[in-house]
């Protein structure tokens, strides 16, 4: 049995007799790491589908490591018109410091210009300038700095150094994936509100996040047969490639839920929702009611998913953070040192796609108890908990290569951005689709409303 999905199996509600007659697991590893991201990998994407044969039928879930791979390494692999898009911006990634290294993210310009500012440089200023200024500060204070300026970089620790710390005991203090059931207190007793609710349709699913965990899980949502409308605000800045990649099988709408109008649309969608997933960091949201307690008090029965790159709590439960930065900032990226000075990085960004398939898997475990049960539930995944996973687990993976002709596991289709080659869906259930029901639509470019029934859906 796999590791991490045996550890996972408890909060879905699943056991192992379960997992071994319905999932079939080929071998081989198309992630090759200092680390066991295979398992990890494998475990998580088991999980998810598992989670959705449990609640919608069938007999089987297909898992095929090389297929994992791919789908992990979409980043890498995908072409828009025979182009591979750039993962990172010019300033992000790994700058030595006069005492050691930090790893810092400015893909999205308001992230670029924080960095910059925080180092005293123009807006006009590229690497070069960059690497100048970050050579003269230590790698603490340009973390400090940098945060305190509202952008993103961490100073590259060893994992002693990490675990040694107060965000580190925080982070474990969180299960690798929760899902539980949503009470409040009213009168001096506990109350869980709503009554069960029949799988009778297709479960509609709000999507508000960003970046790469939390697309990743609701176009998993949307694999697995949900209704899936991502929600962006007209102000915040989307990156094309992204989108491309990780849109596949939802549509998308824009809305400013500081305007009016946009807001009423937006809570009229909510009240017909089964689902709000969540990713911006931990109380962003509160200020437009959409905490937990106030989301369960005004949505009785709404499952609310929500995911963070550092947790809830500790000194670093409200800072922003990716894949990459949680990389650096445990310890793993010293792990995966090419030659045991500088960092390195692993062979995919695993724990954006593993904590978004544990999401998923936790959706749908929490809709499959709903009906059963009745309640509001709460489903909370963190990069930072993926991380310790990986870095502690006894799990070892059978030798591996990153797989040198992909196109088995990649299919093209013809898109309002150009012809995309992209990966299959990372697990199949049964002779269930092969792959997502539409490629990425135009970004904001769909009404706020739910789609039909059909799976097409254009």
């Amino acid at each position: 049995m796999n590791h991490l999905l045996r550890e996972v199996l408890p909060a879905l509600g699943l056991d192992e007799g379960f997992a071994a007659d319905r999932l079939a697991l080929a071998g081989g590893n198309g992630l090759p790491s200092n680390l066991p991201v295979n398992t990890l990998a494998c475990g998580a994407v088991a999980a998810a589908g598992l989670a959705g044969l449990a609640m919608r039928g069938g007999e089987r879930v297909l898992v095929d490591p090389l297929q994992v791979s791919a789908s992990f390494r979409a980043d890498q692999l995908m072409t828009v018109d025979g182009t591979r898009p750039d993962s990172f911006a010019p300033l992000s990634g790994f700058f030595p410091t006069a005492d050691g290294w930090v790893r810092t993210h400015a893909n999205y310009p308001h992230h670029r210009e924080r960095l910059l500012r925080a180092l005293g440089l123009p807006d006009e200023a590229g690497r070069t300038e960059a690497e100048a200024a970050l050579a003269k500060r230590a790698a603490q204070q340009v973390e400090d700095d940098v945060t305190a300026a509202g952008g993103i970089a961490v100073a590259v620790r060893d994992h002693r150094t990490w675990f040694a710390g107060e965000q580190a005991t925080a982070v474990d203090s969180h299960p690798l994936l929760e899902v539980s059931r949503h009470t409040r207190r009213e009168g001096g007793a506990d109350r869980a509100d709503a009554r069960p609710v029949p799988l009778s349709r297709r479960p509609r699913v709000l999507d508000l996040t960003r970046v790469i965990a939390g697309p990743v899980a609701t176009r998993t949502l949307a694999l697995l047969g949900c209704d899936v409308l991502r929600v962006d605000s007209p102000t915040l800045p989307e990156l094309e490639p992204q989108h491309v990649d990780t849109g596949a099988g939802k549509r998308s709408t824009l809305l400013d839920l500081r305007d009016a109008d946009d807001r009423a649309a937006f809570l009229r969608l909510l009240a017909t929702a089964d689902v709000l997933v969540t990713g911006y960091r931990p109380g962003a949201l509160d200020a437009v009611g959409l905490g937990d307690d106030e989301l369960a008090a005004s949505h009785p029965g709404l499952v609310h998913a929500s995911l963070s790159a550092w947790g809830t709590t500790g000194p670093w439960g409200g800072r922003r953070g990716f894949d990459s930065i949680v990389q650096a900032a445990t310890g793993i990226a010293l792990v995966e040192s090419p030659d045991g000075v500088r960092p390195g990085a692993l062979p995919a960004q695993a724990l954006d796609h593993a904590t978004g398939y544990l999401l998923a898997a936790g959706v749908m475990a929490a809709l499959r108890r709903r009906a059963e049960e009745g309640g509001s539930w709460r489903v909370r995944a963190h990069l930072a908990r993926t991380a310790h996973w990986l870095l502690r687990t006894d799990a070892l993976d059978p030798r591996g290569e990153l797989v040198a002709d992909p196109t088995p596991w990649l299919v093209g289709a013809d898109t309002a951005y150009g012809k995309v080659v992209q990966p299959r869906p990372a697990c199949r259930i049964d002779e269930g689709p092969a792959t997502f029901a539409w490629p990425a639509r135009r970004w904001g470019a769909d009404p706020p409303e739910w789609g039909s029934s059909g799976r097409d859906g254009r």
